[in-house]
């Protein structure tokens, strides 16, 4: 897995510090760095899954000294660990739509207290050659109101309207503008800007990188909440429950599958053309809701589908413009949407763990 060519052999003998660094995405993260043959500190509350997820299903040993159990807001932690480290990966939030509209205030105590203890902490050393902020495509809501897309092939333009009974944004980084719809994307939105102001100012490199729809094993469901869309819908399925499509499940989304994330936030950590950049992590696929369900019901054909109403700061959602990312990072996302919906439900039907006691318990109390 060490290719010395690639742009990523760069870090190997390196620390880089992963904030966030216990959940799906930090965890894959640091996994990628160990083949890499740099060493992964990951600063993590273990608070966000019952402790048999992180153990089993992510493979993090909180006896592990370079597992660090604390909060990003802690500013004793963060400034111990900090000397140790040449690049910082800032994946710590509270990084449900859901759970943000429920509860603002910790919302804006994990995503915009956390990330300004952390950002006043890395403008103070001057060892970080890279400090990227993991952001959503959430930031752009549902696009442009006055632009009625980005897709110029009049061709295509009726291909995606014939699909999906609109013609999905297609969201540029200097093109589209930022409109949050819920806190969650707010939270991620004020994160962006401030990490420019903060870290502009001392002269520290930067990147911002905007995840689309994150999926893949080893995700699990947490209750109340209507992200994980892949998850969601093996996890129902595999119970017997029907498949909720809320708003008819014509929300757009651009899926890309844990490994990509990883891969293409480490080539954000290090290539020169990011610096000060934002880049959407997208595949420039656009998938409808509705199709995602039907992908998984070719696994489970009795799985039935039910309509239900939009969850509040739920968009309708586009696809990522990935030339930026392209031409930054000279990489492109591997995984494909049906091989990696085949895969997570290969790996939930051999995981028992990954199918939750309270959803099974629903189900069985139905």
């Amino acid at each position: 897995m060490h290719d010395r060519s690639s742009p990523l052999s760069q870090l190997s003998g390196r620390t880089v510090l992963i904030t966030g660094g216990g959940g799906l995405i930090g965890s894959r993260i640091a996994k990628r760095l160990r083949e890499l043959r740099a060493r992964p500190i990951s600063l993590c509350t273990l608070d966000a899954y019952p402790s048999f997820v992180y153990k089993e299903l992510f493979g993090i040993d909180p006896t592990d000294p370079d597992v660090i159990v604390s909060d990003v807001r802690d500013r004793e932690a963060v400034g111990r660990i900090l000397p140790e480290c040449d690049y910082v990966v800032h994946a710590a939030a509270l990084a449900d739509v859901a759970a943000c509209t429920r509860n603002p205030l910790a919302a804006i105590q994990a995503n915009i207290i956390g990330t300004q203890v952390l950002l006043d902490a890395v403008a103070a050393t001057d060892r970080i050659q890279r400090f990227v902020h993991v952001s959503s495509a959430s930031v752009y809501g549902n696009g442009n109101p006055d632009e009625t897309h980005n897709v110029d092939l009049l061709s295509m333009r009726q291909i995606l309207e014939s699909v999906y009974g609109r013609i999905p944004p297609q969201f540029n980084e200097a093109a589209s503008p930022v409109r949050p719809m819920s806190v969650y994307a707010n939270t991620k939105a004020w994160g962006e800007t401030q990490t420019a102001l903060t870290l502009g100012a001392v002269g520290t490199s930067y990147t911002v990188v905007r995840y689309f729809s994150v999926y893949g094993e080893p995700q699990t469901i947490k209750p109340g909440s209507h992200s994980w869309v892949v998850a969601w819908f093996a996890t129902r399925a595999a119970l017997g429950l029907p498949l909720h499509l809320h708003g008819g499940g014509h929300q757009i989304r651009d899926l890309v599958h844990v490994d990509d994330i990883a891969e293409g936030t480490l080539r954000a950590l290090v290539a020169p053309q990011a610096h000060t950049e934002a880049l959407n992590i997208g595949t420039g696929t656009p998938t409808s809701v509705r199709a995602v369900a039907e992908q998984v019901r070719e696994h489970f054909p009795n799985a039935q589908c039910m309509n239900t109403p939009m969850p509040p700061g739920d968009p309708l959602g586009g696809f990522a413009s990935t030339r930026r990312m392209e031409d930054m990072l000279g990489w492109r996302p591997q995984v494909t949407v049906p091989e990696g919906v085949d895969r997570y439900v290969k790996w939930m039907k051999k995981t028992p763990a990954a199918v939750p006691d309270w959803l099974r318990e629903t189900s069985q109390a139905g």
